[in-house]
Formats: C-alpha cells, structure tokens, sequence
C-alpha cells in the first residue's frame, strides 16, 4: 500500500488481485445482490484511489480496506432505501423528505421502471436521492431554477408511482 500510495500501479494491481475476491464476496454475502455488490465495489475501489495518499504505515491494510468496504456499503444501503422510500410512499406529500423511513420497503425500482422517466427526470431523481442534492444544486446541474427542479423531482416521483402501483396518485 505504501508503494501504491507513491502512484506505483502495479502495487495497485497487486492490492486488487489479492484483495478482490474477498471484498466482493463480503459485499455480496451482505447486500445479496450482485448488482449492488458491483457498485459498491467500484466505488471501494474508488475511494481506496482517493484515499491512498493518506494511508499510515502503522495500519494494517486489510482492516483498513474492510473499513472503507463497510461504510460505503451502508452509505450505499441508506442512499438506496431512501431512494425507494421517496418513490414508493404515496401517503406522504412530495414535498415532505424528512419523513422517516417506513418499516418495511415497498420494494425496489428497476431499471425498467425508470425507463418510463425522461432522461431529465432519471437525472434530477439520481441527482436529489443517490447524490442527496439539495434542489438549488439541482436546478443549478439542470440548468434551470430551484422551483423547476423540484417540479421536475415531483413529476418524476408521481410518473413512477402511477407506474409502480398502477393508479394515479394526486397531491393538490
């Protein structure tokens, strides 16, 4: 890791050929889906990138790794129910994304799912629940104003909900 954090990238390729397995195998035993295992991994990857130049000597990599696997795993868990939270919740008003999260999930969006959306909206839904930006930041992202943006959030919320559940849900 020392080597690595100098910009040695074959002691890079040696940490991911060593390390890979395990973590994906922690990361899939835990999420139980591999497709969330595979994001979750990039991102371990990524970070660890991020992270190489502040890496001490005195601690051992491995614990240090599976630290940086955990905490992105549950920031992962946290982003990804809050997302489904925010679209499955028909009781709530849209504009209420305070509301604690339900006992039990209504289940997950698919990729099928979102393709109902419009590229802008798939945008702004990513840009406000999985990047947890705040409405200005979007409209600033989009183009266009803060208002805008969280109308183009609602719309996109109240089209997958229609879809998801198969009846209109009106908030007027």
């Amino acid at each position: 890791m020392l080597a690595y954090a100098t910009d040695d990238m074959d002691a890079f390729e040696l940490l991911y050929r060593r390390h890979k397995s395990q973590i994906f195998g922690f990361l899939l035993s835990k999420l139980k889906n591999q497709l969330d295992a595979e994001e979750v991994f990039q991102v371990v990857f990524s970070k660890l990138h991020l992270a190489r130049v502040k890496y001490r000597a005195e601690i051992p990599f491995l614990p240090w790794i599976f630290t940086i696997t955990r905490n992105t795993m549950i920031d992962h868990i946290r982003r990804r129910d809050s997302y489904q939270q925010h679209i499955c919740d028909t009781e709530t008003p849209l504009e209420d994304y305070a509301a604690p999260l339900p006992e039990e999930p209504c289940g997950t969006v698919s990729p099928q799912d979102l393709s109902h959306l419009n590229s802008t909206q798939r945008q702004a839904l990513d840009l406000r629940f999985l990047q947890e930006m705040s409405f200005s930041e979007i409209g600033e992202r989009l183009a266009t104003s803060e208002e805008n943006a969280r109308q183009v959030v609602s719309r996109a919320i109240r089209k997958l909900r229609k879809h998801l559940t198969g009846k209109e849900v009106r908030h007027d």
